[in-house]
């Protein structure tokens, strides 16, 4: 049967992605096209619903259907989304995505491994390698291994496999046995486990009984003949041995628990103060069981593997009398020399793998040096790196396959990027759609939406103020709609000037922090001086140091000086002047569970609790504030114990998590609704239930609980912070890293915080330029309040507006760790060193409009 479309005759192929009726979280319902084979960007304040429409649509279901089409074997395997709640999308592409927020690296992870380029090496080290024989000699490299067959020694005829790549990986194993495969192994710090010598050991002397062991583990050693109610510090020898390596004796005692006054004989081991740490490491499984016991161990490279992570088998093969281990601390721009050099030197028989494998890594390479990231080393471990370094990794590892057709769905890429990063960026997404794909990126960054080919911007506001296309088109048919909140800053017309700076000669007249450190990672050694009272902002290109200067260094060095404990190694002087306190305010998520929510982590649902347990219909049924908890009171519903979802498993479909079908989303058992409290200024009927309220946006829960002086006071906090807009029940893992910033903020704008230094890292991740300018109000209330406020950024609005910078630099990674310039803005754009100092005087000489609506208001 002939087609009945004739040869050459082809319908017209779609140019847009049309999407119809999208209802995703806070999206109305909308209908938008989306131009194919362009970049798009998609613009608008947080939570006006950007996200949802790149992701929870145009992804969601651009990768829902590319999987549908795969085998139900297949799809069992593979995470995948639920259906998007929309009418209709057509024509949309298979597609992959670039999220802002990246898993905490594993203790294995590094540069190399993140980035791929290490699996590279790990074949080239099995396969093109001089290998060692049983006895210690070395074989000339040989096709043998590629074909899975024996080698013979030459010298003394052993014959024997050499290791494949996987022999070679320190996450599996070729790991050192010492270390586990992490390049560092933990020792018990003595000095940690008496902190306080003046202490008696009945008093707590001994902090790891304290706080890891039984306390009656006082009354054992005090049976092995230690006095236990002198000062530590007027023990003899021989009871300080015993009490650090005293024997594991087991010991007949009689125990009164001091609650119950009960008397039980009982038969216990005796834990040292050492071994007591060194048994609850041996039991660690996870990140935070680590935590509880850092503060009793040291690290230090490993003794076998010194740092490599490797073991001595992994380390013996050789490609130019390098082994793998010296590879790995090649920075990526020494990289391509040394590969290139490879299939030179490679015998003939075995050259073609060589340049194989070379051809290969060249593209990875190249988009990771594009993206500025030549200055690390392969070893890097993954967990020092920065958001931005992180996220241009995935990018790299997402984009270089060179795929066609597809649409790439990027969520802040610009995230920890320094201003000249931008261009590699913007070259990266270019070769994107040379290669015939489609480009949507979410961003705030005014020169990368500026590049767009199509702006699509939501709004007008957030939450349910928002939802709403409110212009689109070219980036010129933006800046002349009336309705755009971005159009001002895509023009030039409109620059964030929110605060009055302090001058140069009174920049340190409320004091001084001083700081000396000793050189570490890249970094050199280092003389800083930090204003007291004033907004101070760390810049510098990535790599350079500023995460090693505030996060590694000036925060724990403040921090042990309350608790009377060391420095870190590497800091050789503090000088905190008045500075007591120390909170770090960074990203990462608040909560781990949907039970975690704005209410309970604002402090307001426990206000709320009480308000309505003196309720008449409450006291009535002897309801206390307890019961109207949705973790664990009696109100909260029975079908989904308070989470307000279930979870259904649809055996090769994904799981899909619906709204509980009792509570419908609410968490609260239909006799929750029985209570109810007078709504303010209302009539004598209008009343509302504790559930219907933590539907509410903070903005409209003030109209309703404005008279709980408390909950009053605390929502308005929240306002103030430009988060009216977040629901009372919405769970806080699901908010963006500027959100979860700000609510950490909530309990700290509302008391004198002249002993307390802020540091905040990178806290305009994800922040409209309106919402740069509610942020900068937020730090200028904590300044107000006497506050030190410490700031690691890169946007050019947070520089300008800060009191005084420190830029690093000049480079990165070796070229970099140096302070290249320290003053006013003004003062550091004069700096020729300065990679920021450019980019500087070009925002200094823009026009300072004034604030008009500060966020979402």
């Amino acid at each position: 049967m002939k087609s009945s479309r004739r040869a050459g005759e082809r319908s017209p192929q779609p140019t847009t992605i049309e999407v119809r009726g999208a209802r995703v979280h806070n999206l109305k319902n909308i209908d938008v096209s989306v131009p194919l084979g362009r970049l798009v960007g998609i613009a608008g304040v947080s939570g006006s619903g950007k996200s949802s429409l790149a992701l929870g649509v145009l992804y969601a279901e651009g990768s829902r259907r590319y999987l549908d089409a795969l085998s139900t074997y297949t799809r069992r395997r593979i995470a995948q989304y639920e259906r998007a709640k929309v009418d209709e999308v057509l024509h949309v592409p298979a597609a992959l995505s670039l999220r802002q927020r990246q898993a905490t690296p594993s203790v294995h992870s590094t540069f190399g491994t993140a980035s791929e380029l290490l699996n590279y090496l790990r074949i080239m080290f099995s396969r093109l390698a001089s290998h060692e024989c049983p006895n210690g000699h070395h074989v000339p490299p040989t096709m043998n291994v590629a074909l899975g067959l024996p080698i013979t020694c030459p010298v003394c005829a052993a014959s024997f496999c050499a290791p494949g790549a996987e022999e070679l990986a320190f996450n599996s194993t070729g790991a050192c046995p010492t270390c586990g495969g992490t390049g560092v192994v933990h020792a018990v710090d003595k000095s940690s486990l008496v902190p306080d010598e003046s202490l008696s050991i009945d008093q707590g002397a001994v902090a790891s009984w304290r706080q890891l062991m039984w306390k009656l583990m006082i009354q054992i050693v005090r049976e092995l003949g230690v006095r236990t109610d002198v000062p530590f510090c007027e023990l003899t020898a021989k009871e300080r041995d015993i009490v650090f390596h005293g024997p594991a004796e087991k010991r007949h005692i009689l125990y009164q628990s001091p609650k119950t006054g009960e008397a039980v004989e009982l038969d216990f081991t005796y834990f040292n103060a050492i071994y007591t740490v060194e048994n609850a490491l041996s039991k660690v499984t996870d990140e935070k069981g680590l935590k509880r016991i850092a503060k009793f161990l040291t690290d230090r490279t490993c003794p076998d593997c010194g740092g490599t992570r490797l073991s001595a088998r992994a380390r013996s093969p050789l490609i130019d009398h390098l082994s793998l281990a010296d590879v790995t601390e090649f920075t990526l721009a020494e990289l391509p020399g040394w590969i290139a050099w490879v299939p030179e030197i490679s015998p003939d028989e075995i050259s073609g793998i060589a340049e194989s494998v070379v051809e290969e890594m060249r593209e990875p390479i190249q988009r990771l040096m594009q993206l500025g990231l030549g200055y690390l080393t392969l070893d890097r471990a993954s967990a020092t790196l920065s958001t931005g370094e992180l996220q241009r990794v995935q990018l790299a590892r997402a984009v270089r396959n060179r795929t066609t057709g597809a649409l790439y769905v990027l969520d802040e890429p610009s995230i920890g990027l320094h201003p000249t990063n931008i261009d590699g960026l913007l070259g990266v997404m270019g070769d994107l759609l040379e290669d015939g794909n489609s480009v949507v990126v979410v961003d705030h960054d005014i020169r990368v939406l500026r590049e767009a080919d199509h702006l699509i911007e939501m709004g007008p506001r957030s939450g349910a103020q928002g939802g709403t296309v409110i212009a689109q088109g070219t980036v010129e048919e933006v800046e002349r709609t009336k309705d755009s909140r971005i159009a001002a800053f895509l023009s030039g017309e409109r620059h964030v000037r929110v605060r009055e700076r302090a001058t140069s000669d009174a920049m340190f007249d409320e004091g001084t922090i001083h700081m000396e450190t000793g050189p570490i990672h890249t970094v050199g050694p280092l003389s800083v001086d930090i204003p007291y009272g004033r907004l101070t902002t760390v810049s510098g290109v990535s790599g350079s140091g500023k995460t090693t200067l505030v996060l590694e260094s000036l925060i724990p060095a403040l921090r042990p000086l309350k608790a009377h404990a060391k420095l870190p190694a590497h800091v050789r002087r503090i000088e905190p002047g008045r500075v007591e306190q120390v909170n770090l305010i960074d990203a990462d998520p608040i909560g781990v569970n949907v039970r975690s929510t704005v209410s309970t982590y604002s402090g307001v649902l426990d206000e709320l609790r009480r308000a309505f347990a003196a309720t008449p219909e409450a006291k009535a049924r002897e309801l206390g504030a307890g019961a109207f908890s949705y973790n664990t009171g009696s109100l909260r519903c029975p079908t989904c114990d308070g989470t307000g979802q279930i979870s259904l498993d649809v055996q090769f479909l994904p799981d899909v998590d619906i709204p509980c079908p009792t509570c419908h989303g609410s968490r609260y058992a239909p006799e929750a609704y029985e209570i109810t409290r007078a709504v303010p200024d209302g009539s004598e009927s209008e009343r509302i239930a504790l559930p219907d309220l933590l539907e509410c946006t903070v903005d409209e829960a003030m109209g309703y609980v404005g008279d709980v002086r408390k909950v009053a006071a605390r929502l308005q906090i929240l306002r103030d912070l430009g988060l009216g807009y977040l629901t009372l029940g919405e769970a806080t893992p699901a908010l963006s890293g500027g959100e979860a910033q700000r609510l950490k903020l909530a309990s700290e704008l509302k008391r004198d915080q002249s002993d307390t230094l802020f540091a905040f890292d990178e806290p305009t991740i994800g922040l409209h330029p309106l919402d740069v300018e509610v942020l900068l109000g937020v730090l200028q209330r904590l300044v107000d309040n006497g506050a030190t406020v410490v700031v690691i950024e890169h946007d050019l609005d947070v520089i300008a507006n800060s009191d005084y910078l420190i830029d690093m630099g000049p480079e990165g990674g070796q070229n970099g760790g140096r302070i290249v310039a320290a003053g006013t803005p003004e003062q550091v754009a004069r700096v020729a060193r300065s990679r920021t100092a450019p980019y500087i005087r070009v925002e200094l000489a823009a026009p300072a409009t004034p604030s008009q609506t500060g966020g979402h208001a």
